[in-house]
């Protein structure tokens, strides 16, 4: 039995995001490319002689009981294998809060990853995934990473090849969208075919490292919802552009916008305009960070 393990729970962009159509049971069926970034929330797992899960966070805001998908990761598990001990759970969160960056899921997935090695549970990456989709549909993708096709409502992965590296800028303005409004208010079937990215275009690009066909490739078809609704997520793709973006993009339902830039020192000066320049009104939260292809936790 492990007493301490330090976790790190990247974040992710959506490089394409499409919706196939809604189903029977109200979920919808998806096509994305997903893709793990340098971002990450950092997570201290303790082991306790005491019993129950205690979770600890670095914003107020976020609760510390079962509505919080870290608990719920660490009870799906010492509750299947009758775990006695208790686990301290302390989550400090540089992803941004409903971001569309898959920053809960990916937290909930260290921590199935941690409870796994800590108790030394035995489970493969495979059957962790099979667990964690109970807890949230990106959760499998979390535990996996890197470069990966996801379908059905996201739990069935293929991994791709890694991407070619590059820089990504990430700016996420002061405002928090609801994944359900965009889902509800989305009619897939009444969608131009323009408004669909090309997946099977972007895998080929992806398989041949084509990292320029690929930001000429960017598409999510949930930014006919949420860009209407929210304007100054349309804004920021503007700024970065401007500023030299071969590509850029609202992640998820959003409202996340990252760029990706070939050239690092253009990459910096955009960094520098959207948190210190003339554009800094309209982000509030901005990074600059790069892809992480390691698939191993």
């Amino acid at each position: 039995m492990i007493k301490h393990l330090g976790l790190k729970a990247y974040g992710k962009i959506n490089l394409g995001l499409d919706v196939l159509r809604k189903r029977e049971d109200g979920y919808h069926e998806v096509r994305m490319i997903m893709q793990t970034v340098g971002l990450y929330d950092r997570i201290d797992l303790v082991c306790c002689s005491e019993p129950g899960i205690k979770v600890e966070t670095n914003l107020y805001y976020l609760p510390n009981n079962e509505n919080n998908l870290v608990y719920q990761a660490a009870k799906l598990l010492m509750d299947e294998f009758g775990i006695k001990h208790g686990v301290g759970i302390k989550l400090k969160k540089f992803i941004p809060v409903a971001a569309g960056m898959a920053g809960g899921s990916s937290d909930a997935a260290a921590v199935l990853f941690g409870v796994n090695r800590m108790f030394g549970l035995g489970l493969s990456m495979e059957q962790l995934m099979e667990r964690g989709v109970r807890i949230g549909a990106d959760v499998p993708y979390c535990i996996m990473r890197g470069t990966a096709l996801s379908e059905g409502i996201g739990e069935v992965l293929t991994p791709l090849t890694a991407m070619p590296q590059c820089q990504v800028l990430i700016a996420k303005p002061a405002l928090s969208v609801s994944t359900r409004f965009v889902y509800e208010n989305l009619h897939a079937d009444k969608l131009k075919t323009q408004d669909h990215p090309d997946i099977d275009g972007m895998v080929n690009a992806i398989e041949k490292g084509d990292l320029c066909k690929v930001a000429g490739l960017l598409g999510n078809v949930l930014e006919t919802v949420t860009i209407p609704a929210y304007p100054v997520i349309g804004h920021i793709k503007e700024a970065m552009t401007r500023y030299g973006a071969a590509g850029t993009l609202m992640s998820g339902s959003g409202p996340t916008v990252f760029g990706l830039f070939t050239n690092p020192k253009t990459a910096a000066a955009a960094y520098e305009q959207l948190r210190h320049g003339r554009d800094s009104g309209l982000a509030k939260q901005v990074y600059l960070t790069n892809f992480y292809n390691r698939r191993e936790s």
